[in-house]
């Protein structure tokens, strides 16, 4: 009941923060304050770690890509951000691969460097009926933080959510990514309207600062794309 309770009271917030902050934040970052994390040409700054998938440049975007693939692959920043705002674009190549972008994220010690990925996950959501993108995941701990996936009492909110990605996601052409962090209140937009605004009341996975990392799903199939990565601190 706690977790239900949590759920709804993050779900209310938008309305209490006032219509404006439903659609993209009103102090987004001008051209002079952004930090580009994609040159559009190399990928300079960043490094693969986890599983099999592959990642290239290829007409000024990343491509995230694979067959057979096993285990998640993330392409990660070498740079850790704490509070932030950042803006990217992103779309599937087609609907086989699962996907996302970790941020606040961390690895877990191996003696190879090459850890299981954990910590805040933008949903990229592949689902035909579930579309849940811009969602947010916690990866490898907790699961999905909102929309939660908990008892009969939240099927409300996830019918909500799923028909407002429905009608906003373009399967056929880009999509405008927002994520904003600050302390530890998170929200996402997908193309002009907010999806996420969630506190994080748990001190134990509360997490203040990590890397960027994109994600190529464990699976048969996968082909994603990402370009104009872009933030600013906060």
């Amino acid at each position: 009941m706690e977790t239900e309770m949590h759920t709804y009271r993050n779900l209310l917030a938008p309305i209490v923060l006032g219509l404006a902050s439903c659609l993209a934040p009103a102090d987004a970052p001008t051209d002079s304050e952004m930090v580009l994390l994609f040159d559009g040409e190399t990928l300079d700054g960043w490094h693969k770690v986890g599983g099999t998938g592959e990642y290239k440049v290829e007409d000024g975007c990343i491509l995230g890509f694979g067959e057979n693939v096993k285990g998640n692959t993330f392409l990660r920043t070498d740079a850790v951000y704490g509070d932030f705002e950042m803006t990217y674009e992103f779309r599937f190549d087609h609907r086989a691969g699962n996907s996302g972008l970790m941020f606040r994220a961390d690895q877990k010690p191996s003696e190879d460097g090459n850890g299981r990925v954990f910590g805040y996950q933008c949903e990229g959501d592949n689902g035909h009926k579930r579309s849940w993108t811009a969602g947010l995941y916690d990866e490898a701990r907790r699961g999905w933080l909102f929309p939660s996936q908990g008892s009969d009492a939240g099927a409300p909110l996830r019918a909500e959510f799923t028909s407002q990605g429905q009608r906003l996601f373009r399967w056929d052409d880009w999509n405008t990514i927002v994520i904003r962090c600050e302390g530890n209140r998170i929200q996402t937009w997908l193309n002009g309207e907010r999806r996420v605004d969630f506190v994080d009341e748990d001190s134990e996975h509360d997490t203040r600062e990590g890397f960027f990392g994109l994600q190529v799903h464990g699976g048969k199939s996968c082909a994603v794309r990402w370009r104009g990565l872009s933030l600013r601190k906060l």
